[in-house]
């Protein structure tokens, strides 16, 4: 029989650790992002070092194998509790629950008029949390429980929000005083679009529901900053800090400055606009039309009676089984049936003889932008005779070509607020937010205005295709040397671009951009373009002009505070931001910086030079 290693620990059993006191506890610090400090700490249980139970997954699988788990809950919050007493630490404990052991718990409590927490700390500082382990089957028969050990001074959190069984629905019954959001959705945070969503609803029903909401798994520092400027009000993960016999008092200075900082995260981009449903919203007000649908034994002379009585009607569908057939277009059937005798030929026939039986069906979860696809088809008879729209294949009602047309170009205008369509940057509502969030932020910033210069000579000189992959280039300069967690870029129109840029080192990227630009333009120029330093054209009063390379200039507006509110909003910082860029146009170096005061000083003076409305333009390429 071989003999076990020296160095290797003997595998403990349940009874060695939960009876004789062989679990250790840790604790990981939970921190308050107002000012960086730990609101409290979780307690955590580990077995002996180097065994088979060292991990809580081991112990809690042996524990279930062995139907001891609330005995292991039990004896695990007794270890915490005692360990933090020990350490005489300040804030909260957080022990983890699960939904038998609460009950068992309260039931204790009632039986013997006893609080179950021990004497060494106040019961008004611990939290319990709910976890994940085991199913609340009926969650009235699980109120009283709760508030029993709520009446013991404890507060109750619910843990691991947005997966398992952590729902909106426990959320709404349970009414936790705090919420930990899982891990899943706060990792990644600061750069997926749906994961931020997520969070910010999570947010916004916390706002109505008055739970603290702690973001846990916390891993980077872009993470964190965006956490914290969502509105989360705690943070929990391995950037401030692990589990420890002997936790820290306090979170390393570099994530407290973190915590503290006045650069607000940039948000991730969120889903484009125009996708509005056809179920709900304007889309379906502009689409939908009700109208009667005809069963498919109808005769013409139906049809005919049907369009005397509803002059309004474009069209008439035909449905079997609820289920749309057919399409007859107005027009088209008056005008067959105008001819002669064909009412006396015709009028007791079946209505399909003059119908579209293959019309185009739409279902109304479809959005604007789906439905664009349509005007790209082959089969455009839809323009004339318009379409039916279907609620899960059933008929619904009718749209009409123009309706669709309209639909689409104004949901691509709109989208175009939001998103530019070539460089994919955000635009002017997305600028005009973000302007917003850092002025209520008072952390002061960089407003760059970005121009081109030579940019409409070399647009009416090598054609729009080619001014387009310019515009792109310079999208993706600025985008190099931006940091997308503190520095915002976003695309006016054009040729013009801003950044708010939050970076301490915001006036090397801004210079780096220009100097990368001036170089790489040339490229875009014909080899004879290159050589002679630019291209022959014409001014605006049409004298011969030679222009030389394309240049970027950057014009910058210092938005800083002194302890009081700034008297500008996001048109007076753009305005500002637009003037400075005209300046850095006329300097040799294309980069000027002023104070946001001074600029705005200038405003009444150079108004009718400057742009009047810079966050109001069109989209397309402009003049230079």
């Amino acid at each position: 029989m071989p003999l076990r290693s020296s160095t290797t620990p003997a595998s403990p059993s349940l009874d060695d650790l939960i009876v004789r006191g062989g679990l250790c506890a840790v604790f990981q610090p939970i921190v308050d992002f107002h000012d960086g400090a730990i609101l409290g700490y979780e307690g955590l249980i580990r077995g002996p070092a180097g065994t088979a139970l060292e991990t809580p997954f081991a112990l809690f699988t042996q524990a279930n194998t062995e139907r001891r788990v609330i005995e292991l809950e039990r004896a695990a919050a007794r270890t915490c509790i005692d360990a933090f007493a020990r350490l005489e630490f300040d804030g909260r404990l957080f022990i983890n629950f699960s939904a038998d052991t609460i009950r068992e718990l309260a039931a204790l409590t009632a039986q013997q008029h006893t609080r179950p927490w021990h004497a060494g700390i106040d019961p008004r500082r611990i939290v319990i949390e709910l976890t994940e382990q085991g199913a609340i089957s009926d969650v009235g028969s699980f109120l009283p429980a709760l508030a029993s050990l709520r009446a013991s001074g404890a507060q109750f959190a619910l843990d691991d929000y947005g997966t398992a069984r952590a729902t909106m629905n426990l959320w709404v019954q349970l009414k936790p005083d705090i919420v930990k959001i899982d891990r899943f959705f706060i990792h990644g945070v600061a750069s997926d679009p749906l994961k931020f969503e997520a969070v910010r609803a999570m947010q916004h029903f916390a706002g109505a529901s008055g739970a603290k909401l702690i973001a846990e798994g916390l891993e980077t520092e872009a993470d964190l900053t965006v956490a914290r400027d969502i509105g989360i009000g705690y943070g929990q993960g391995y950037l401030l800090g692990r589990p420890a016999a002997q936790p820290q008092r306090k979170i390393a200075e570099n994530i407290r400055r973190t915590v503290r900082a006045s650069q607000i995260a940039v948000f991730p981009e969120t889903a484009r606009p125009g996708m509005t449903s056809l179920s709900g919203g304007v889309a379906t007000a502009k689409l939908l039309v009700y109208a009667p649908a005809l069963p498919r034994q109808a005769t013409n002379d139906d049809v005919l009676a049907w369009f005397n009585r509803m002059s309004h009607l474009h069209a008439l569908a035909v449905i079997e089984d609820n289920q749309p057939v057919a399409l007859l277009n107005r027009r088209t059937f008056m005008d067959r049936y105008a001819q002669p005798f064909h009412r006396e030929l015709f009028g007791k026939r079946s209505c399909l003889m003059f119908a579209n039986t293959s019309p185009l069906l739409i279902e109304k979860s479809l959005n604007v932008q789906q439905m664009a696809e349509y005007l790209a088809s082959d089969d455009q008879r839809y323009l004339t005779d318009g379409f039916v729209i279907t609620d899960n294949g059933r008929y619904l009602g009718l749209g009409t070509g123009e309706s669709l047309v309209r639909a689409v170009t104004e949901a691509r205008i709109e989208a175009a607020r939001y998103a530019n369509p070539l460089t994919f940057l955000p635009g002017n509502i997305p600028i005009s937010s973000h302007i917003e969030r850092l002025l209520r932020n008072e952390g002061g910033f960089y407003a760059c205005y970005v121009d081109l210069n030579h940019f409409k000579p070399f647009n009416d000189q090598y054609g729009y295709w080619k001014g387009d992959e310019v515009l792109k280039y310079a999208a993706t300069v600025l985008a190099d040397v931006c940091d997308p967690t503190r520095d915002f870029l976003g695309h006016v129109g054009g040729d013009d671009f801003l950044v708010l840029f939050q970076s301490d080192d915001w006036r090397e990227r801004a210079l780096r951009a220009i100097g990368s630009f001036n170089e790489g333009a040339q490229r875009f120029y014909a080899l004879t373009d290159q050589i002679a330093g630019g291209i022959r054209g014409e001014d605006r009063r049409g004298n011969p002009t030679f222009y030389g390379f394309v240049t970027m200039a950057i014009g910058c507006v210092h938005v800083q505070f002194h302890g009081s509110s700034l008297p500008y909003n996001s048109e007076d910082i753009a305005s500002a931001a637009a003037l400075t860029k005209r300046r850095a146009k006329q300097d040799p170096s294309g980069f000027i910086v002023i104070s946001i005061d001074e600029a705005c000083a200038s405003l009444p003076r150079e108004a009718d030079q400057a742009e009047a409305d810079p966050f109001d333009r069109s989209t397309g390429t402009r003049s230079d």
